[in-house]
């Protein structure tokens, strides 16, 4: 085997990622074209360098050239003068069509892409607040503190009322406690799912505003 079909045996690249600690591996084995911790490229049909053996294909240059119909020999040895690996990319089609790219910088540069969207991927988690119907002012302000945090922070804020008794005969207690609630919070939420009332519950749910 070649130098330049031995250095892409095996590359290996592991990044850890900021989401729960993760290791996102980018490890391209050559023989049999797997790619641990993410499938930046299909394992079951890619076929590179001298796995290629098609009598023709369409080879296109590292910087999208159409560089004609060539036999796959052709293709490689074009691709060894260059440096680069024989990738295909087009299997179906006739010819199949081939570029020209280094194979290891493309997985690794597809595993940091990986990393770059997951750190960017922000889990939304719901926080809840509860209320009763007879709340004291104190309290209510207390729950609006929690509620507020909550929404800067960026989590959505379930709001959950229980009727005790015979509270449940005036709902509208409860609508129009959870309209002052809401209008407390309207600086950094918006109201997603407006006061509904389920069994001796009342449930409204708030979101963060979004960022201008």
């Amino acid at each position: 085997m070649s130098d330049h079909y031995r250095r892409v045996n095996i590359v290996t690249n592991a990044m850890r990622s900021d989401y729960g600690g993760q290791i996102l591996s980018a490890v391209v084995f050559y023989r049999n074209r797997k790619i641990l911790g993410g499938s930046f490229i299909n394992a079951k049909t890619m076929q590179i360098n001298e796995d290629i053996r098609d009598a023709q294909v369409r080879l296109v240059g590292d910087d999208g050239e159409q560089l004609g119909i060539l036999s796959a020999k052709e293709a490689q040895k074009l691709a060894i003068q260059k440096g680069l690996d024989l990738v295909k990319i087009a299997p179906q089609a006739t010819p199949p069509v081939c570029k020209l790219m280094d194979y290891s910088k493309y997985c690794f540069e597809q595993a940091k892409k990986a990393k770059e969207q997951k750190k960017s991927q922000k889990t939304v988690s719901v926080k809840e607040v509860q209320l009763t119907v007879k709340i004291a002012d104190h309290d209510l302000n207390t729950k609006l503190n929690h509620a507020l945090r909550f929404l800067k922070d960026g989590d959505k804020v379930k709001v959950a009322l229980r009727f005790k008794s015979r509270e449940i005969l005036h709902p509208e207690w409860g609508t129009e406690l959870m309209a002052r609630f809401a209008q407390g919070c309207e600086e950094l939420g918006v109201i997603e799912k407006p006061a509904k009332l389920d069994g001796r519950n009342m449930i409204m749910v708030l979101a963060p505003k979004a960022s201008k």
